[in-house]
């Protein structure tokens, strides 16, 4: 079972911990909701894991991790979403959650804490899937974007596709957020960002980045008419109440931007990872001081806790965790 180690950290990075795992990890998710924050899930080439942290209110120092599921997924994991029907309240409880395969297939996973499992595969995309996102309040369905132009939606009970979006280029992101259930976002290669009524499954309204290829979307959850992305090596945010272009965009990463995450305790504070490496730093708007900058070796994905100040990132066999002091 992997414990808990204190990773090196950098100058501008201090209290930064992490846990081993058995593959370079491409990408990593708490869980959104609270009565499930503590859970983390993460993938790597071959398998997807589940793990529970446990941190103190204060710091990392007392950092706790317990390794929960381990599962051969058969192809590269490309990205995961955490269902709101999870639940740890009682024994055996139940992990549900999808990913999005290098096969170009989903997989809905319901997994017991007695390693009982199932696995629905949701197979439509035609070239590779870049994103997947549960609806955030009955977890009833799940929509998923791909370089094959198209953005799906997904019956989780039946396992059906009930709409397919056809779009002008490869969808990058897709996020629905529980401040507003009836609204999903859905960006694109070529820089278009459009929000859809999910009834209708019609945009109302459009954004559009300053250059190309947008990279990363995530919409706010801590101030929703706040939209943020990377878009070649830099991030632009969007203030949605007033404008269609962004309102403020600055470099990131010299070779290239990979992620962007918005942090879900404190608005106006993200993350950003890219090359060189699997190199992260945080911003907060509107602030012009230095970011705070730490350099991993290769790995993947981005995530933030969602009731405390705490990222994740992939690295080489590990996942590394930081506190952010507010």
């Amino acid at each position: 079972m992997p414990t808990a180690g204190r990773a090196s950290a950098s100058e501008e990075i201090e209290s930064t911990c992490y846990f081993p795992c058995t593959e370079i990890v491409n990408v990593v998710e708490f869980s959104p909701y609270q009565n499930t924050s503590r859970l983390i899930a993460y993938g790597g080439d071959n398998r997807i894991c589940v793990g529970s942290c446990l941190f103190d209110d204060e710091n990392l120092q007392d950092f706790q991790f317990e390794h929960q599921v381990d599962i051969l997924h058969g192809a590269r994991v490309e990205a995961i979403s955490w269902s709101p029907q999870s639940s740890i309240d009682q024994y055996p409880g139940l992990l549900r959650f999808c990913t999005a395969g290098g096969d170009k297939k989903l997989r809905c996973f319901s997994v017991d804490l007695k390693n009982n499992s199932t696995v629905q595969m949701l197979d439509g995309h035609e070239s590779y899937i870049n994103d997947c996102v549960f609806n955030p309040i009955q977890g009833s369905a799940i929509a998923s974007v791909g370089d094959d132009h198209t953005c799906r939606i997904w019956d989780v009970e039946s396992g059906q596709e009930t709409a397919l979006l056809r779009l002008t280029s490869p969808g990058v992101s897709v996020k629905w957020i529980p401040n507003e259930p009836n609204k999903f976002l859905v960006a694109q290669k070529n820089g278009t960002i459009r929000i859809y009524d999910i009834v209708s499954q019609r945009p109302f309204m459009s954004l559009s980045t300053l250059t190309s290829p947008l990279k990363c979307v995530d919409w706010s959850t801590a101030n929703p008419i706040r939209i943020g992305g990377v878009v070649s090596n830099e991030w632009e945010i969007w203030d949605i109440s007033q404008y269609s272009s962004p309102q403020a965009s600055k470099e990131a990463h010299v070779e290239g931007a990979v992620n962007f995450r918005w942090c879900k305790l404190t608005d106006g504070i993200f993350a950003t990872t890219g090359r060189p490496g699997n190199q992260i730093k945080v911003f907060q708007v509107g602030h012009h001081k230095n970011p705070v900058t730490a350099n991993l070796k290769v790995g993947g994905g981005l995530s933030w806790h969602s009731r405390l100040p705490i990222c994740a990132v992939g690295g080489d066999h590990a996942v590394h965790l930081w506190r952010l002091e507010l």
